[in-house]
């Protein structure tokens, strides 16, 4: 009888194996079709029937996009873009997180709700009046313009409160005990306590910056402020799409997100779990 639950719990977790393998498989194979274009001619792209491994590899479509974008430009901005709103994003949202999880104060309940409320308007509803408060600000156009509306977001407050909520707070006691400032307890003994959560709420900001196309594309004008994201939308015109280069650009795109997840990735499941246990 036990060597049959046996059996049936191993044919089980085996049957779950495969049908997570194979959809882990159908979203990587347009990632992969896609990294494996970048390499192929433009003839061959466009071919009938389709090529998945390419028949010939060649280097061209990377000379392609240096040609038709600066994109050494776009990446400049879009790391400046990224890095300046993760920056900013990090301390903000960490802060009000830990308002919300330690100290308690006189509308506290309301206030919160009303930040998550937040989460449920769609950013097209309040593109047009953030626009005008930044073009009001004289942000128009600008790096800061680009960074201080992105960087208080309810979601990520909402997740650091959920893990600092997790702390004792008899730990921020002993240290005011000891003599230690409020500043000195959040910095020194709260922050490195939630490390995981920290390290996800950089990746998500990182992504969200460094793929977002809609609000560089509404708040800046120039060809010298756009991001890498827009830069790529400019190989897709009305009558030409230039594959191969837009391959080839998506690619270079593609891998600093890579890199990140890669060096990141223990410490993002382990923020995200936490972080939804403890909410």
């Amino acid at each position: 009888m036990i060597q049959s639950k046996n059996a049936i719990s191993l044919l089980m977790k085996s049957l779950i194996f495969i049908i997570l393998t194979v959809l882990a498989l159908l979203v990587l194979v347009p990632v992969i079709w896609m990294c494996l274009s970048a390499f192929k001619t433009e003839k061959e792209i466009i071919s009938w029937p389709p090529t998945f491994i390419p028949h010939t590899l060649t280097l061209l479509n990377f000379g392609d996009v240096q040609k038709r974008i600066d994109i050494l430009r776009y990446i400049m901005n879009s790391v400046i873009y990224a890095g300046g709103t993760t920056a900013l994003a990090v301390v903000v949202n960490s802060m009000a997180g830990y308002a919300y999880a330690f100290y308690d104060f006189k509308g506290k309940t309301g206030l919160f709700l009303i930040t998550l409320a937040t989460m449920m308007v769609p950013f097209q509803v309040i593109m047009v009046p953030l626009f005008l408060v930044v073009f009001k600000l004289k942000m128009y156009n600008s790096y800061w313009g680009l960074i201080i509306p992105r960087v208080a977001v309810a979601g990520s407050i909402f997740m650091m409160r959920a893990a600092f909520t997790g702390i004792p707070k008899e730990l921020a006691e002993a240290a005011r005990i000891d003599g230690l400032g409020e500043q000195g307890i959040f910095w020194r003994i709260m922050l490195p306590q939630v490390k995981p959560a920290i390290i996800t709420l950089t990746i998500l900001s990182i992504n969200g910056s460094w793929n977002d196309l809609l609000w560089p594309m509404i708040i800046t004008s120039s060809t010298q402020m756009r991001t890498l994201a827009n830069g790529l939308a400019l190989f897709i015109g009305q009558n030409t799409i230039q594959y191969g280069a837009a391959f080839a650009g998506a690619l270079i795109s593609l891998i600093p997100m890579f890199v990140l997840y890669i060096f990141g990735q223990k410490y993002f499941v382990e923020g995200m779990a936490s972080s939804g246990l403890k909410g």
